[in-house]
């Protein structure tokens, strides 16, 4: 594989999928860049749960990356699986994945996923330890990258792939995420199945649902036999610090988290009771749908950073088409770096507010009054 000289130099900040696949994707080209990140090192903390990758964006970014036949090495099939309950534990839908079905949409472990990533690039394609602070633009063109820890890059071409609370965003816009109403907490429970025989077996091989009233349960079998549970609710901007729930003192989080959820058939009780001492505020954030900004030379965003969106499964799927397209209008036109950052901003605004309308429209029926009917029409469509 023939590697061109950095220029023009690349600088990608944020070494989550977006900002590896785009990486990737350029260097399959001939096109270096260096990816800044300020975690210390691939293993510094846990990479979320499950993601399912679909065949028009995630899929087609593995592709396009060379990547397919190591992203189906990490799939699960299984993972396709889905029950559907109401809070009354009644089963409204099950969906159970036979062995030779396409793999539409499988899931993959978001930390697989980003080890395959890492493993196809260069060692120092990924510098560890080094958090963006801010960038000043040089006279000459492009900008100096300033980090936490005194040093500074240059470079020709800066992209925030730095997630929802992206430091290189107000580079372009004052855009910031705004509270959409649904406040989550995720728990989990481990080994499930030496630990809860019984459990595992009511969750299955893939994703659990539990809807009711302003709230709802979801279980999510992750490839470590770890199952990952995320507890929902509509409720003010505030209540995650207003509900009193002891974050710190698992058990009495537990128990409290059982509280909320009384009046719901007792299976649903017992996992939250079974969880482990993992218990993490979240609140859901989106950026405004439809954000755009004036083209800047030399910088631009991608995924989480220019369109933030209720995590409903769309998200790190448009990350990693968003850096695809961005790889693929580079590598086209190599001489013409602001056509193609023009091209690719005008093709990702579209996409990127469709999917977050979408995925606003999906966050609004699964966390609303009328409680499962609206999610099992859903899932039918």
């Amino acid at each position: 594989m023939s590697i061109t000289t950095r220029t023009p130099r690349i600088a990608i900040i944020g070494a989550g999928l977006g900002g590896l696949i785009l990486a990737r994707t350029l260097r399959v080209h001939g096109i270096d860049a260096v990816v800044y990140e300020g975690e210390a090192s691939r293993s510094a903390r846990t990479q979320g749960g499950m993601l399912d990758l679909h065949r028009e964006s995630g899929q087609r970014a593995m592709r396009e990356a060379g990547l397919e036949d190591r992203f189906h090495a990490i799939a699960r099939r299984e993972g396709q699986d889905l029950r559907l309950l109401d809070h009354t534990g009644t089963v409204l839908l099950q969906q159970d994945t036979p062995d030779d079905a396409p793999l539409d949409r499988p899931e993959v472990d978001r930390a697989d996923l980003r080890n395959v990533l890492l493993d196809s690039l260069p060692e120092r394609t990924v510098i560890w330890g080094h958090t963006f602070r801010y960038a000043t633009a040089l006279p000459e063109g492009g900008h100096r990258i300033h980090f936490a820890d005194g040093t500074s890059a240059d470079c020709d071409l800066l992209i925030g792939a730095d997630g929802a609370h992206s430091r290189v965003r107000p580079l372009l816009t004052d855009a910031v995420p705004r509270h959409i109403g649904v406040n989550s907490i995720e728990c989990g429970i481990p080994d499930i199945d030496r630990t809860h025989p019984d459990l595992a077996a009511m969750v299955g091989r893939g994703n659990y649902w539990a809807i009711g009233p302003n709230r709802c349960l979801a279980a999510q079998r992750n490839g470590d036999g770890r199952v990952r549970v995320y507890l929902s609710f509509r409720t003010p901007e505030d209540w995650l610090t207003t509900c009193g729930i002891p974050y710190a003192e698992p058990a009495r989080a537990r128990a409290a988290l059982t509280d909320l959820y009384a009046g719901w058939a007792p299976q649903f009780t017992a996992l939250i009771q079974a969880c482990d001492d993992t218990v993490v505020p979240r609140p859901v954030t989106m950026l405004p749908v439809g954000l755009t900004w004036p083209g800047t030379p030399g910088v631009t965003l991608l995924g989480d950073a220019a369109h933030l969106m209720p995590p409903v499964g769309l998200g790190a799927n448009m990350a990693m088409l968003d850096a695809t397209e961005l790889a693929l209008t580079l590598a086209a036109a190599p001489d013409d770096m602001t056509a193609a950052l023009s091209s690719y901003e005008t093709a990702m605004f579209e996409r990127g507010a469709a999917a977050a309308q979408e995925s606003a429209g999906i966050m609004e029926i699964m966390i609303s009054p009328a409680g499962a009917q609206g999610v099992l029409e859903l899932f039918q469509q």
